[in-house]
């Protein structure tokens, strides 16, 4: 081991590689030793994508039994993502919840992001009386709510709910992909990557397409433009000028 002046260790990391220290159950932990149970986690998948709902899990993990390796989805394998998912199935208390591509268009992606939150944590099996939540918005629950920015990044419980929506999403829109074949959906996820914006442009948009968000509404255009000509385009941009700016 090779360390600075300062003492640092300079060998234990590649050159340019921030260590990042996983999520911990120090704030669960902190309630639980004031009487304070069940405490719950939650996290949603799923705002950014172009088609499929956003999927919100609530977790209560069991102090006696947290399985290991537990950190933010995004920062894990998809086939460790699916391991964790099993063992935290196996001994923790959970809740999912959906918000379909109509409620995200009828309401915006925020709001019908918190919605799906709020359900997953009263579907849980025993109501919890305190909720840890990623981000910057409380939830309308009745209980404790705390929000915490990059949440699943710190908060155990809120990095097993954002496991629990990454991979429930996931199986979902490998389902769909069996719905809606040439999207790509079971690799994507329905994210605007070049294969599915392609995809839309050639063939439409699909029920499961959030209908205003923007490449779905010019691909929307084109369709109609193409069935029914330039004065359908207009006549469904008239529409569109109606919806609040926040849902597309």
């Amino acid at each position: 081991m090779i360390r600075d002046k300062s003492g640092k260790d300079t060998t234990a990391l590649p050159k340019g590689v921030i260590a990042v220290a996983p999520p911990s159950f120090r704030r669960e932990r902190a309630l639980i030793k004031r009487g304070v149970w069940p405490v719950a986690g939650c996290d949603e998948a799923g705002r950014g994508p172009l088609a499929g709902p956003v999927v919100a899990a609530a977790v209560v993990l069991d102090p006696r039994r947290i399985p290991k390796g537990i950190d933010d989805s995004k920062r894990l394998t998809p086939e460790r993502r699916e391991e964790l998912f099993e063992e935290i199935c196996a001994t923790a208390s959970f809740a999912v919840a959906f918000a379909s591509p109509a409620r995200i268009d009828r309401d915006n992606i925020l709001r019908a992001s918190l919605w799906a939150l709020a359900r997953a944590v009263r579907a849980l099996p025993e109501p919890p009386k305190h909720v840890f939540v990623d981000g910057r918005d409380r939830l309308d629950i009745p209980c404790d709510c705390d929000a915490v920015i990059g949440g699943d990044g710190l908060v155990l419980s809120i990095a097993a709910a954002s496991i629990i929506a990454k991979v429930s999403r996931d199986r979902l829109m490998c389902k769909l992909a069996q719905d809606c074949p040439g999207y790509g959906f079971e690799s994507h996820k329905g994210y605007s990557v070049p294969e599915h914006l392609e995809a839309l442009n050639r063939l439409g948009p699909t029920v499961h397409h959030r209908r205003f968000f923007a490449p779905v509404l010019a691909a929307r255009e084109k369709q109609l433009a193409i069935e029914f000509g330039d004065e359908a385009v207009r006549i469904e941009v008239s529409e569109t000028s109606q919806v609040p700016a926040a849902a597309v």
